[in-house]
């Protein structure tokens, strides 16, 4: 069968968990011989990346950006939308004969107002199919999805010896609930052995999480790193990755942390209960619990043996279940079956 043109659709200039994956997953359709093309994304990040492999970006900040990116291209086979206004624009703007497919990566319906919920209610008749980034995702999202697990690169083994480092990587914003690691790492061992924790990320809840450092009496031990665009080096760097949302869709630095063979430990909810859920012994606690989130804190700094073998458990469960090669063969055979 003749390969379809790919339009991968997302109505952003960022380059957060979403932006990562709609890159991610264009490089690896474009390697596998797709035509691919990009509309939005971060215009420093994302040109270089698709030219070096052979495909298209246009800018798509915008509904009306991408809206006129969109019908600048009219052999779309295929269009792949990320997030609300994508699917929007999608189903406004795609022209007959396009495949149109969304992609879930939230657990929640269309639409955070009542006229994107509208208009999303409107347009969705014209989505021929769903993927939801998780089994947690699809139960939450209206309509039947076709859940295919987002892939990471596999990593080799760093010769660098791990840090007494606890990791968090995220956004700084509410739904995240980085305000419960801090308030579990007042209450931890680890802290006055020696360990640090580094917050790696940027929000708007920024000050009042460093207020909160503050108040809880742990500034000196924790580390503010803004935003960082590659953390490979800190999941090498690092002991320990915490990963506190209680709503996680899948968690792309939790399956990266898995990768690298660093220990998680996660809130058990979400998308967490198929990434850490999936090996033996997971280091899971309540949402929203800052002493049992201490408790498991401690446990794993304490024991470097169980570290290692933790790690080694992820890594080996990132590499049967977490792949670019599981998610983009999963993800071709959808577009092929549409067409």
């Amino acid at each position: 069968m003749m390969r379809p043109h790919v339009v991968h659709l997302v109505c952003s200039a960022a380059f957060a968990g979403v932006e990562r994956y709609v890159l991610s997953a264009a490089r690896q359709q474009a390697d596998r011989g797709l035509r691919v093309s990009v509309i939005g994304g971060d215009p420093a990040v994302f040109p270089a990346a698709l030219e070096s492999i052979g495909a298209r970006w246009l800018p798509g900040a915008t509904r009306a950006a991408a809206a006129r990116a969109l019908r600048s291209i009219p052999d779309a086979g295929i269009i792949n939308s990320h997030m609300t206004d994508a699917d929007i624009v999608a189903g406004l703007v795609a022209r007959r004969g396009a495949s149109l497919v969304s992609t879930r990566h939230f657990a929640a319906r269309r639409g955070s107002t009542a006229p994107n919920r509208v208009i999303a209610g409107a347009v969705a008749s014209r989505v021929r199919a769903q993927i939801a980034i998780s089994h947690y995702v699809a139960a939450h999202v209206e309509g039947d999805s076709e859940v295919i697990h987002t892939g990471v690169e596999d990593r080799e083994p760093s010769a660098a010896p791990r840090e007494r480092l606890v990791l968090v990587a995220q956004r700084l914003e509410s739904e995240k609930h980085t305000a419960d690691v801090l308030h579990a790492w007042a209450r931890t061992s680890a802290r006055g052995a020696g360990w640090r924790l580094a917050i790696a990320g940027d929000g708007s809840e920024r000050p009042a999480l460093e207020r909160l450092a503050q108040e809880v009496g742990v500034a000196a031990t924790v580390d503010f790193l803004g935003f960082v665009r590659d953390v490979s080096a800190l999941y090498d760097r690092a002991s320990l990755l915490v990963a506190p949302t209680p709503r996680e869709g899948l968690g792309l630095s939790v399956v990266e942390a898995m990768a690298h063979a660093l220990p998680v430990v996660a809130s058990d909810a979400g998308g967490h209960r198929e990434t850490v859920g999936g090996v033996a012994g997971a280091a899971l606690f309540p949402p929203e619990d800052a002493a049992a989130l201490a408790a498991r804190i401690d446990a794993l700094a304490s024991d470097g043996d169980r570290r290692s073998a933790y790690g080694e458990a992820l890594r080996a469960r990132q590499r049967a279940e977490f792949t670019f090669r599981r998610q983009t063969d999963r993800t071709i055979d959808l577009y092929e079956r549409l067409l």
